[in-house]
């Protein structure tokens, strides 16, 4: 029998997708950003003195840092496997007088160094952080180098302080962000303790502080069926890709009830061998987010009666895996930090834009929320990029190795130093960044957050 002759409007390629929605957006961010106040900050924050000294140092090291986010790009690893590059970081730690623990924290890739100032043992102690991995195919389509280059300045900065500088830093060098969640395993392994702030800064299309990322899960669902002759004896055999197709079809459904910001995601990582033979395994992998961490926990339980229901209805068992890699929350703003980041890049004629005029719906997820919530936080964007160029894109690697990266190296690492700089030497700053922390609800038990049960509310009329 001859092949079918396919019909005249298809071939091999997929369907460009339609720009018209990303273009509409942009046009809106464009005309919003045009009318939006740049974030600012009335707090005091820091001696003149000692912020000239911070940025005349971090600009001295400007071109070593630049060369250091050049070779990470060059040299991209991934996730757990980033021994080069924490190498290379941790090398131009040491050469400029930090201490540098290698292998910190419980994971291999990870680096620490504290630098104690002229504040004595109960000054305050704050954090900033390098991420150096890499993703599979792409390099650091998410700017990760520009990431490790600025942190490394502000701490190197901050250092060059010496006695003046009225507190302690703590600088991590955190692996795996991308899916490996590097920093709740350093956390949980005390990276944390003692620390009364955590920063870092992230490339970007836009400036902006205060950006929504999603907290997300991890579930692996593997149905167990009995395999059988799908022709001799069908009615032999539980099929498990059924159950497979049962549970992603629940999921389609499910899309019309979820929150807007909501968002699953799923592969079929394992679906039979042959035609012939009915699948007595399937399994599938699926990412869960969403901008609440309660949300996030009543989304895990809808997912998890879906793939018990799909197994129910095909007679398949199932196992549930969740969060073969830490779960991530949202990251947790904290107004003065962000206030006082948009501050100082004015001061690098980098006007920042506040909250809402970068739509939501851009939103990834970072293992730094975890961070956000049990430390007060500042996960601010820099923009490296056109805004139309996406994140994990081999043009946003680019973007990040280029001329707009070298200059958010330097940027970045300034503006990290001073917010740190602001928070160590002014007590009512502090003050007001822990009264937000505690008003957004304080510190969380992350590992135990998906322990407890969600909340659930009946529908009204219906029974309890």
């Amino acid at each position: 029998m001859p092949t079918p002759t396919p019909p005249a409007d298809t071939s091999g390629a997929p369907l460009p997708p339609d720009p018209a929605y990303l273009a509409a957006v942009q046009a809106q961010v464009t005309a919003a950003a045009r009318a939006a106040e740049p974030l600012s900050s009335s707090a005091q924050g820091a001696p003149p003195e000692l912020v000239r000294a911070v940025v005349e140092a971090v600009e001295a090291l400007g071109p070593r840092l630049v060369a250091l986010s050049h070779d990470l790009a060059e040299h991209p690893e991934t996730a757990f496997e980033e021994h080069r590059s924490a190498g290379v970081v941790a090398d131009l730690a040491t050469e400029h007088g930090l201490d540098v623990e290698r292998g910190a924290h419980g994971l291999p890739t990870a680096l620490r160094a504290d630098v104690r100032g002229g504040g004595g043992p109960d000054a305050p102690v704050v954090a900033v952080m390098s991420e150096y991995d890499a993703l599979p195919g792409i390099g650091h389509g998410c700017g990760h180098n520009v990431i490790a280059a600025a942190g490394l300045g502000a701490a190197l900065g901050l250092a060059a302080l010496g006695d003046r500088l009225p507190g302690g830093v703590r600088w991590l060098g955190t692996p795996a962000e991308e899916g490996g969640g590097g920093k709740e395993t350093m956390a949980q392994h005390g990276a944390l303790d003692g620390v009364d702030a955590a920063v870092m800064v992230h490339p970007f299309g836009y400036d902006v502080a205060d950006h929504l990322f999603l907290g997300r899960r991890q579930l692996r669902a593997t149905f167990a069926g009995l395999t059988a002759h799908a022709s001799a004896q069908p009615f032999m055999g539980r099929n498990a890709l059924d159950a497979v197709a049962l549970t992603y079809q629940a999921v389609g459904l499910h899309r019309q009830q979820m929150p807007p910001s909501d968002r699953v995601h799923c592969v079929v990582t394992e679906g039979g061998d042959r035609p012939n033979v009915i699948p007595g395994r399937a399994q599938m992998l699926f990412y869960l987010r969403s901008e609440r961490p309660e949300t996030l926990r009543v989304l895990s339980e809808r997912l998890d009666a879906m793939c018990r229901g799909a197994a129910l209805m095909t007679g398949c068992g199932v196992d549930l895996a969740w969060d073969e890699s830490p779960a991530t929350l949202p990251v947790r703003a904290n107004g003065p930090l962000a206030g006082r980041w948009g501050a100082r890049m004015a001061e690098r004629g980098r006007p920042v834009l506040p909250s809402g005029v970068v739509p939501a719906l851009l939103a990834a997820s970072t293992d730094f929320g975890n961070v956000s919530f049990r430390v007060p936080s500042l996960h601010p964007m820099i923009g490296v990029s056109d805004p139309g160029t996406s994140l994990h894109t081999r043009e946003f690697a680019a973007a990040a190795a280029g001329p707009a990266g070298d200059r958010a190296v330097v940027d970045g690492a300034v503006g990290l130093a001073l917010v740190l700089l602001d928070h160590l030497a002014d007590p009512q700053l502090r003050a007001a960044v822990h009264a937000d922390f505690e008003a957004a609800g304080g510190a969380v038990d992350v590992p135990a957050y998906f322990d407890a049960p969600a909340h659930h509310v009946p529908v009204a009329g219906s029974a309890a």
